[in-house]
């Protein structure tokens, strides 16, 4: 499938981007992979499935405290298949996955221009989609200084892009100008690879200990001189015992002794394991209570504030640096993910939020009855609000009239 179209291509002198460190922006995905780990995968699948429950809108902002759903080709491309490839969850899964384990990633966004009512150019988006290259240079375009960005890609394809056009999710922005990551612009897996290295070593060396402990049992002691090949059918006579026994008591002849060894399997101390296994989950920022899934509503919240909420920031504000006109955005123009944490909490909490938003009329009667997954009815569109509640402003004025109805009919 060809996702790069390029119908028209400039001659450009391409020269590589100056960064302030002075390093030649060329970036390659190497490095041990630590992802081959079963706790480092499990700590990125609950992270991914977490993320791939949002529903990202592209909203305006009408005035300081309303907003509107806007029609557009955004929407209906994240809502249900933002490529032919993907559907929304899958397309989520996979920028995190590719996040984590990068440190950089990369989405491509297709589009074409058609022409405006007031003679300027408006795009009209055909997809999304998440770019894996094995390597990623930084051009400058001479004549205007436009930054360009490279991808290498297995097949060894090469593609010269303009980095507006990319959207671009980088974890760890710190020591490198362009790239997330380490100096080089690629994942920092020091730390981790080496206490990946010590438990694995641990559990391997435990299982080596039992399997010796299971299959050494003793040995068979050959009393008399025997060349090779005797010794190899005494040892054959040995097995067949061994097989047909039923009693479990062998007989043996004065040639032979057999000493038995008691092999007792060295057992890990669990604390040391118990340790070394929350110190990789503090390093990915997941606790043990969410992989297991034994989590009380305090230890989730806590969760999607440390490690979940933040990246959800980090994708709304790419995609709308990307996808919009710096005069789309001021006229209120933005891409949010939004959160439905509350369709998978527990009943006696959705009662709560419905009682609480429902009564004040934040909630339309068919947004209330979705938050406890029933369909919607017509007519349901709708805010509902309580008349025990009153405008705090005008709070004062409310009781002084009533004061005065009392007095004059008292």
């Amino acid at each position: 499938m060809k996702i790069f179209n390029f119908a028209k291509k400039k001659v450009r002198n391409y020269v590589y981007a100056k960064m302030l460190n002075g390093n030649t922006p060329v970036f390659s995905s190497f490095g041990k992979d630590i992802y081959a780990s079963d706790i480092v995968k499990a700590c990125i699948r609950c992270k991914s499935n977490e993320i791939s429950k949002l529903q990202p809108k592209h909203i305006r902002n009408v005035d300081e405290d309303k907003q509107e759903i806007v029609k557009s080709s955004i929407n209906r491309l994240l809502k249900f298949s933002p490529n032919p490839l993907m559907t929304s969850k899958e397309f989520l899964e996979k920028i995190t996955w590719l996040y984590e384990s990068t440190f950089n990633c990369f989405i491509y966004p297709t589009y074409y221009l058609t022409d405006t009512s007031n003679g300027g150019k408006s795009k009209t988006f055909t997809g999304f989609y998440p770019l894996d290259p094995i390597a990623s240079t930084f051009l400058e375009d001479e004549a205007t200084g436009e930054l360009f960005i490279e991808f290498t890609f297995r097949n060894s394809e090469k593609y010269t892009l303009p980095y507006k056009d990319i959207i671009h999710l980088r974890k760890d922005f710190s020591f490198n100008d362009l790239m997330g990551g380490n100096e080089n612009g690629t994942r920092d897996d020091k730390g981790l690879l080496k206490i990946l290295n010590v438990d694995n070593t641990l559990v391997e060396g435990l299982d080596k200990n039992v399997k010796a402990g299971l299959s050494i049992n003793g040995m068979l002691k050959i009393n008399t001189m025997l060349d090779e090949g005797k010794q190899a059918k005494e040892i054959q006579k040995f097995e067949e015992k061994l097989k047909t026994s039923n009693s479990g008591i062998l007989p043996i002849d004065l040639k032979s002794d057999f000493i038995p060894i008691n092999m007792t399997p060295t057992t890990i101390n669990k604390d040391i394991l118990s340790f070394l296994e929350n110190r990789i989950l503090n390093t990915l920022e997941v606790p043990l209570c969410i992989i297991t899934g034994d989590y009380n509503d305090e230890q989730y919240q806590a969760y999607y504030e440390k490690t979940i909420e933040p990246f959800i920031q980090l994708l709304g504000q790419a995609f709308t640096r990307v996808l919009f006109t710096d005069r789309e955005i001021d006229c209120g123009n933005e891409i949010i993910f939004y959160s439905q944490s509350l369709l998978f909490t527990n009943t006696k909490n959705k009662i709560a939020v419905a009682d609480i938003l429902g009564n004040r009329g934040a909630l339309t009667d068919n947004q209330l009855l979705a938050l406890f997954g029933y369909p919607p009815f017509e007519g349901g569109d709708i805010r509902h609000m309580s008349l025990n509640f009153i405008n705090r402003d005008i709070a004062d004025s409310y009781q002084m009239q009533k004061k005065g109805v009392e007095e004059k009919n008292g």
